[in-house]
């Protein structure tokens, strides 16, 4: 056994850097399958992503897929966790770039935006899947969980009394009216209704915040 283990190792695939170019390869193999996944999710439902469609979008083979993922679910779980992870880093950034005063309102014209209406696939999964998630593996929701709890903390630091109880309970009920209005939004399929359902909530919590 240890003279196998010689010659392997003498041979030039087993050089480290060889190693590390085929590591880096498969790495980035695994964040497209991973990217691709997310935004199928939002598109087309838990039950409508199937892998061999998300492995045909990723340029790959549907037999390479378990050299990734243990199982449908582990991937559906990374999905999940990417597509929330974009959507809290998003409104993130924007509360982090507005005008003093104004990352609350920024957050939430963004979010309930005509942009964030039409770009399903990659806006908020948590509007996008929300009715599905309960019916989902425990590992999917765990990583869907515990973006919700990143994206109520997003909301409670912009206001003005973050930190406490009160502020954490205003977060929690915000978000749930964003994500609310943006669901109705989506399902009505009069134009005029859906933009009145988000002006409706902006203009009620147009003083939040100030």
């Amino acid at each position: 056994m240890m003279a196998i283990m010689h010659i392997k190792s003498s041979h030039p695939s087993a050089k480290p850097g060889a190693k590390r170019a085929t590591q880096n390869r498969k790495e980035a193999t695994h964040e497209r399958i991973v990217e691709v996944a997310a935004r199928a999710i939002r598109r087309s439902g838990y039950a409508g992503t199937g892998v061999a469609d998300i492995m045909k979008e990723a340029g790959l083979t549907h037999g390479g897929f378990y050299a990734h993922f243990a199982s449908r679910e582990a991937l559906l779980a990374e999905a999940a966790d990417r597509a929330g992870a974009e959507a809290v880093n998003l409104s993130a950034d924007i509360a982090a770039a507005a005008a003093p005063g104004q990352a609350l309102q920024a957050v939430m014209r963004a979010y309930l935006s005509q942009q964030h209406l039409e770009a399903v696939e990659n806006g908020c999964p948590v509007a996008a899947l929300g009715s599905e998630m309960h019916r989902q593996a425990p590992e999917v929701r765990h990583a869907a969980t515990r973006r919700i709890k990143e994206m109520i903390d997003v909301v409670a630091r912009q206001l003005p009394d973050w930190g406490t109880p009160g502020a954490h309970e205003q977060a929690m009920f915000m978000v749930s009216s964003m994500i609310g209005t943006m669901v109705m939004a989506r399902a009505v399929d009069d134009p005029r209704l859906s933009e009145a359902l988000r002006e409706a909530a902006l203009k009620h919590f147009s003083e939040v915040g100030k």
